[in-house]
């Protein structure tokens, strides 16, 4: 849980936006957790995962690797245990993850 917390807060700290974490543990085997959250636009979402990738390594977490970077309307944070998602709102909404996922139990952190 405090990783989790950790990355939670590290995206709200740079103004992302609905951040949510999912349990997605009981519904496959790519990750145990999945944080979504959006971002104002393309050039947010970069420093957001950016920012998220450096403070989570900072802070000894394995950050194995990153998809997205390129456009920026959805970016793909993979550190093992913990996949983070960072859209546009327009890719969130396009895409509707929440809903592919809806299942998975949502955790209030």
């Amino acid at each position: 849980m405090e990783k989790l917390r950790f990355l939670k807060k590290t995206l709200e700290d740079k103004k992302a936006e609905d951040v949510v974490v999912l349990d997605v543990s009981r519904l496959t085997n790519i990750a145990d957790y999945f944080i979504i959250a959006s971002a104002s636009s393309p050039v947010h979402a970069r420093a957001l995962a950016e920012h998220l990738v450096e403070e989570a390594q900072k802070a000894g977490y394995t950050v194995d690797h990153v998809e997205g970077m390129e456009f920026g309307n959805w970016i793909l944070i993979d550190l093992l245990d913990v996949v983070v998602h960072v859209f546009t709102p327009e890719w969130r909404e396009h895409y509707g993850i929440e809903w592919i996922w809806a299942e998975a139990g949502r955790l209030e952190i």
